[in-house]
């Protein structure tokens, strides 16, 4: 048997699905494609999470791409992050190349251009489906490890949640959360103090330093009614086909902190919302976060440590997570002992940084008799490779280069005309761009700020009213003292005249 026959039983065996799978494209060996030596990814782990990295260029997006197409076709939704704002066109069929008539012959596929059903949606004022979420349901904790706050500012986050629990004060914005913790240390300090212990303005005003720089980033657009619906994430058509939900992100990729916020929000939802999942043999829904070391950079330990919770956690609720990044390293170690499908298109190696990141890769990968890994990371060429997967029993598969397949949608963005009708046909749309501004923290604090200042404008009317009459009634009384002896000698005068006229009178 040639080494290219081996080579291909060793792979078509270890890329054998009984369960539904997905085809990512054909085994390569020695720089050739091997026709039909297929590498499958199995539904039922893919719920294990991923890895989709490679340098700029060499087809990470189109590999996304295909995933979420073929996920789709499969009946299971899927959320993109989209950073650079080219992944609307999935919603238009390819408009085919001779290229990729020549790729999928060398696969052993056949080629069928087809668009997807797509929802586009936004954390900004970009057109969309607006996605936001309330400070109330962020809770204390998660909003304490966001704002990355020591142990005694999240106290004192915990105590001011208790306080509005208790007073039935809705925390739903950032205004909301910025007016209590003006209040708790100004108007209501005595309040606060009295029932829930001292407040430290110093802890207070760092506090919202921190607000203010989500704030800065566009958190008041994100926080705030109405709240999303995890539940919406998870539509299929008719046909049985799962939505592909792609959030536009491009005017955000500057402004990490809130990427950060929505993104652990978002994750966290979906664990407290979404049941405990058996053995159904495919997820519910899979997440795909593009330029994902915008996040691990930005992030806290604290922030770091939550994700790394989640991840671990989250694959019991039927959900997959994918990162997507031009290097395995931006992903920190304990999240990536966490990805069961890796893909890892080549690597770049200008600098002996490089070089070194490129073997600490290599070292990521099942061990091959078919290849010098770290080597074949520098040689692969656009739309290739390598694949590690987990079989349907968990195990590794075979490590293969591969020529993958290209996408079955655009590979462009929509045009304004294509993504305004996509737009207008939304039912999400309609549910969820009305802003809604209801009475909250924020308005009923300022009543009762408001009513606390007219009572006590009336006690001080009232007050300097009766200190008025007080002195008047003083005035009065220290004149009628200086009157008495007045009257007291003309008294005394009267009589004595009185007398001596008598005696007068007598003496005649």
């Amino acid at each position: 048997m040639s080494r290219q026959d081996e080579f291909f039983k060793h792979i078509t065996e270890g890329n054998t699905c009984k369960g539904d799978y997905i085809t990512l494209g054909s085994a390569m060996l020695d720089g050739s494609t091997i026709k039909n030596a297929f590498i499958n990814v199995p539904l039922k782990t893919m719920n294990r999470h991923g890895l989709i990295a490679g340098a700029t260029g060499t087809g990470k997006t189109k590999t996304l791409q295909v995933l979420a197409e073929n996920l789709s076709d499969k009946g299971i939704p899927v959320l993109l992050m989209d950073i650079k704002g080219d992944l609307s066109g999935i919603a238009q069929p390819s408009l085919g190349h001779e290229k990729i008539d020549e790729r999928h012959a060398k696969i052993g596929l056949p080629f069928d251009a087809k668009g997807f059903p797509v929802e586009i949606m936004s954390l900004s004022e970009q057109d969309g489906v607006r996605l936001r979420a309330t400070i109330s349901e962020f809770g204390p904790v998660l909003l304490s490890r966001i704002l990355d706050l020591t142990d005694t500012q999240s106290g004192v986050v915990s105590v001011i949640f208790k306080y509005c629990d208790d007073n039935k004060l809705p925390l739903l914005d950032l205004k909301d959360f910025k007016k209590i913790l003006q209040y708790c240390t100004n108007e209501g300090k005595e309040e606060f103090q009295e029932e829930y212990g001292r407040i430290s303005s110093a802890s207070t005003g760092a506090i919202l330093r921190k607000v203010i720089e989500i704030e800065q980033q566009g958190g008041d657009l994100f926080f705030g009614e109405k709240s999303f619906e995890v539940e919406d994430l998870l539509r299929t058509t008719r046909d049985g086909r799962g939505y592909i939900n792609i959030i536009r992100l491009t005017d955000i990729q500057d402004r990490p902190k809130l990427f950060s916020t929505f993104m652990l929000s978002l994750l966290a939802e979906i664990y407290e919302t979404l049941p405990e999942q058996g053995d159904s043999g495919k997820p519910e829904l899979i997440l795909f976060i593009d330029e994902a070391h915008l996040i691990f950079n930005e992030a806290s330990k604290a922030l770091l440590n939550q994700i790394e919770s989640i991840v671990k956690l989250i694959r019991s609720k039927g959900v997959g997570l994918y990162f997507v990044t031009q290097n395995p390293t931006d992903v920190p170690e304990g999240v990536l002992s966490q990805l069961g499908l890796k893909i890892q298109h080549a690597l770049r190696a200008f600098t002996a940084k490089d070089r070194k990141a490129i073997k600490l890769t290599a070292q990521n990968y099942p061990d091959t008799d078919y290849y010098d890994t770290a080597d074949i990371l520098t040689s692969l060429g656009t739309g290739e490779a390598l694949v590690s997967a987990l079989d349907e029993k968990g195990r590794p598969t075979p490590l293969a280069a591969t020529m993958m397949r290209a996408p079955m949608s655009r590979m462009d963005v929509l045009t304004d005309n294509e993504l305004q009708a996509l737009l207008d046909d939304s039912k999400l749309v309609l549910k969820y761009n009305d802003t809604i501004d209801r009475e909250s923290a924020y308005e009923l604090l300022n009543k009762k700020i408001e009513k606390a200042e007219a009572l006590q404008i009336k006690e001080d009317a009232k007050a300097e009213k009766e200190k008025a009459s007080k002195k008047s009634r003083s005035t009065t009384t220290r004149r009628s003292t200086a009157q008495n002896p007045i009257i007291k000698v003309l008294t005394s005068a009267t009589f004595i005249r009185s007398v001596f006229g008598i005696l007068k009178r007598v003496m005649k």
